[in-house]
């Protein structure tokens, strides 16, 4: 492939990338094994589409695109904060298409949330990830700091 981080333009998703956008969609709900009885509903995906296109939703897409194919996505949104005035920005899905790993692709769409949340006034953005995704771990430990926080979730 031969694409670095300079050579990709992080963009905002646009309707028309719907076919191009699923399959990066569809490769991070299996990297982190949504599949078979444990897939997201259609309906789930369809509404997260959906969400990116309605304004008065705070969930936002960007998409890494280079030579008219997508490599990348991001999904971000603001939230408020106990502790802040302004928003919090949380980083929720980051994905790469596997050709573009290690080609700094995860790192300037990271940079490009990073952007936006300043637009927005926001002074933090956050994210998680799986404790055995090293590979990604070793990008985040470059961008980021480790909060130290572990989560906890109960299905209600």
């Amino acid at each position: 492939m031969g694409k670095t981080g300079e050579d990709v333009r992080v963009r905002e998703v646009k309707e028309a990338d719907w076919k191009r956008w699923l399959p990066l969609w569809d490769g991070y709900n299996a990297f982190y094994e949504r599949i078979g009885p444990t897939a997201l509903p259609g309906a789930v995906t369809r509404m997260t589409w959906s969400r990116f296109f309605d304004p008065a939703e705070p969930v936002h897409a960007l998409v890494a695109e280079a030579d008219g194919a997508l490599l990348g996505l991001v999904h971000y949104l603001f939230h408020r904060s106990t502790t802040m005035i302004a928003p919090i920005c949380y980083l929720q899905d980051l994905f790469t298409s596997a050709e573009a790993r290690g080609k700094g692709v995860g790192r300037a769409l990271i940079e490009a949330v990073y952007d936006r949340a300043r637009q927005a006034g926001s002074s933090r953005v956050y994210w998680q990830t799986h404790e055995t995704n090293a590979v990604a771990r070793r990008l985040y430990d470059k961008v980021s700091v480790r909060s130290g926080f572990i989560v906890y979730r109960t299905e209600v």
